[in-house]
């Protein structure tokens, strides 16, 4: 194609973003300015996609993770044929649009990922390619590459100088993932300005060293060099890619060009005139040339093209590998296989930690579930979390289902989260001790935001690991987690609530966090049908009184059976006592006001709540007037035992409150 075209293309993007930009007087035009030629190389060049069905599995990913520059991506999402109207484009940044500041995943058909926080989507980037490398290994056939596409993220500075983002780089490297790309905006400036205030590093060199293959394109608005280095980069398969793409923010501006100025707030409207002028473009806003926006719209037919080629060797496949293609679909439909819980373990007596019920129940589902992978922060010794019989991930290897993220929470989250948006895994989890929920509480809530089903597993649940002392003692952490929407937090009493809490996770649709004690606890025999059910309603009457009770007791996790000491001695004293399990206060939350009537009566005010952690959160059930037997300080390091007589979480200090609160009315 004539260079005239190429131009007049790349100056489209740019003119839209900063057309957008300066119409909602809100947003970022400088790197979609700059990295205008890398996105139309990409776009037009090398990204396998089609607008008229972007979830075609077979698809490439592209995540914009420099997340602020949105409107490259909406502007390539609406030339390229995606259901992203121009309207939507004049509405950039306004209520009820689909053109949000930052892309948010499920909004805006063809995001991928919900981007911003930086670092965020290339680490769910490398997830997506641990994805498709799991993916293949599975399905894949000689001479049938079903699952045979690419992960390319669009990564700024900032996205490389977080943490999360290297983290997970260092596991992309290590695993080999050849099929992963990075664009890197190299245009070395910054919010603030001038990257150099920060940092000096070497980037590829960084990257070499943890096992990428690196390009550099040194001038980056030659749109022909970066499209000779990403035909260079499809043809490494042994190691992800970084190209380094040296770039001008605000490229056209004449006033703003290189610096921060061009960053983070719009040009103006003399500058922008000024920039068309510069640009050779009509003074009218939101223009698009008919001949630009042809060019971009070949993206219809070739994706179409390319899809079709892959249904044919689908089908020709499926015929060959008729269960293959039966677990494919199921999976594309986002249904458990029949019998996933068959195998689930039922207990009658003893004693057991629940993260060991945790792995047994992990793992009678993971027999009937072969596409559900996970791992840990370098503890599965602890977490209990391993798949039993399976392989482990390491050194160019990725298509393992017990994935050993080391201490990485961060990007662990954030991976796990690239998993479950990628499509084709079921339910990917990972797993640390509930303290370090803080390291991954960003993932987390991108998770939630998105709706994505994924499982975030934590175990050393409380005061309860003793020894360890209170930099392990999770104590703020249920509240912090339970004030994150859209996340379900489940924390089971006991073996069989365990199972019973894995079989509501399994069919969540949204994220969950399972939440599990180190110590061991008696085991309550109980009906699995209807513990199923309660514990999916998320608080069930677990032991009750003869009519309406005197004091209704809640609890979860560990300290459901100190609640239950309380209610025997209450109970053997004459007083009507009602023992409530509550673990999952999202879900008793969703229940009709009937059924939360029916086991908190609202004519009963004495309650009292008991969890080894903050009481924040628990007044919603207790009621003002109601008392809270919880830990308003750090844990110690003694013997579980002792660290629960010394802090007060004890049967006579329920008693004690039940009581008091009885006196008082």
């Amino acid at each position: 194609m004539s260079d005239d075209l190429q131009t007049l293309a790349i100056n489209t993007i740019r003119t839209l973003a900063i057309d957008a930009v300066q119409r909602a007087n809100s947003g970022h035009p400088g790197l979609p300015m700059g990295a205008a030629p890398m996105a139309w190389a990409l776009w037009t060049k090398a990204l396998r996609h089609n607008p008229r069905n972007p979830r075609w599995p077979n698809r490439d990913r592209f995540v914009l993770s420099a997340g602020h520059g949105s409107m490259l991506l909406y502007a390539l999402l609406h030339l390229t044929g995606y259901d992203l109207s121009l309207e939507e484009l004049r509405n950039f940044r306004q209520w009820g649009s689909h053109t949000p500041g930052h892309p948010e995943y499920g909004d805006t058909a063809g995001v991928e990922t919900t981007t911003g926080p930086l670092g965020q989507g290339a680490a769910n980037a490398v997830g997506m390619a641990l994805a498709e490398a799991f993916l293949a290994g599975h399905f894949n056939r000689p001479g049938q590459d079903i699952v045979d596409h690419r992960t390319w993220a669009l990564v700024s500075d900032g996205d490389l100088q977080e943490g999360v983002c290297m983290e997970a780089c260092a596991l992309a490297g290590l695993w080999g993932l050849g099929k992963l790309t990075f664009l890197y905006d190299s245009n070395d400036i910054q919010l603030d300005g001038p990257t150099d205030m920060v940092w000096r590093e070497d980037v590829p060199g960084r990257f070499r060293a943890i096992g990428w293959h690196t390009l550099s394109v040194e001038y980056g608005n030659d749109p022909d060099r970066v499209s000779a280095a990403l035909a260079e980069a499809q043809q490494v398969t042994d190691r992800p890619t970084l190209i380094s793409v040296h770039t001008t923010i605000g490229y056209g501006s004449p006033n703003k060009a290189g610096s921060s100025d061009a960053h983070g707030s719009p040009l103006g409207p003399d500058e922008v005139r000024l920039t068309k002028q510069a640009l050779g473009w009509p003074d009218e806003d939101f223009y698009i040339p008919g001949e630009a926006l042809e060019h971009f719209r070949e993206a219809i037919p070739r994706g179409a093209q390319q899809e079709s080629e892959w249904r044919s060797l689908f089908r020709a496949w499926a015929g060959e590998h008729p269960d293959l293609a039966a677990e494919w679909e199921q999976l594309q439909r986002g249904e458990l296989p029949p019998g996933w819980d068959a195998d689930l373990p039922h207990y009658t007596d003893g004693k057991m930690a629940t993260r060991n019920a945790n792995g047994e129940a992990l793992n009678a589902i993971a027999q009937q579930v072969p596409t559900m992978i996970g791992g840990d922060a370098d503890l599965a010794g602890s977490t209990k979390t391993l798949i039993s019989g399976a392989a482990g991930s390491g050194a160019d290897v990725a298509t393992a289902r017990n994935l050993r993220f080391g201490v990485r929470e961060h990007a662990m989250g954030a991976i796990v989260n690239g998993l479950a948006l990628h499509g084709g895994i079921t339910k990917p989890y990972s797993a640390t001790f509930l303290t370090f929920s803080d390291y991954m509480r960003a993932t987390m809530r991108l998770g939630a935001l998105m709706g994505v089903p994924a499982l975030y597993i934590f175990t050393h649940d409380s005061i309860g690991l003793g020894e360890d002392g209170p930099t392990h003692q999770p104590i703020e952490h249920f509240a912090a987690l339970r004030a994150i929407p859209n996340l379900t937090v489940l924390r089971p009493a006991d073996a069989n609530e365990t199972v019973a809490a894995w079989a509501v996770a399994m069919e969540q649709p949204g994220p969950c966090v399972l939440i599990f004690t180190r110590q061991d606890l008696p085991v309550i025999d109980q009906d699995t049908a209807q513990l199923r059910a309660d514990v999916g309603r998320g608080g069930y009457v677990l032991q009750d009184c003869e009519g309406t009770p005197e004091v209704i007791l809640l609890a979860t996790g560990s300290e459901v059976h100190i609640a239950r000491d309380a209610w025997r001695a209450l109970s053997d004293e004459g007083v009507a006592t009602r023992l409530v399990s509550m673990p999952c206060h999202e879900r008793f939350a969703a229940q009709d006001a009937a059924y939360r009537e029916q086991v908190l009566p609202s004519s009963v005010t004495a309650r009292v709540s008991v969890e080894a952690g903050v009481a924040q959160g628990w007044h919603r059930w207790i009621g003002s007037g109601g008392a809270a037997i919880s830990l308003e300080r750090f844990g110690a390091s003694a013997p579980f035992e002792e660290v629960y007589e010394h802090l007060g979480i004890t049967a006579d200090a329920v008693v004690a409150a039940a009581k008091g609160l009885l006196a008082r009315d």
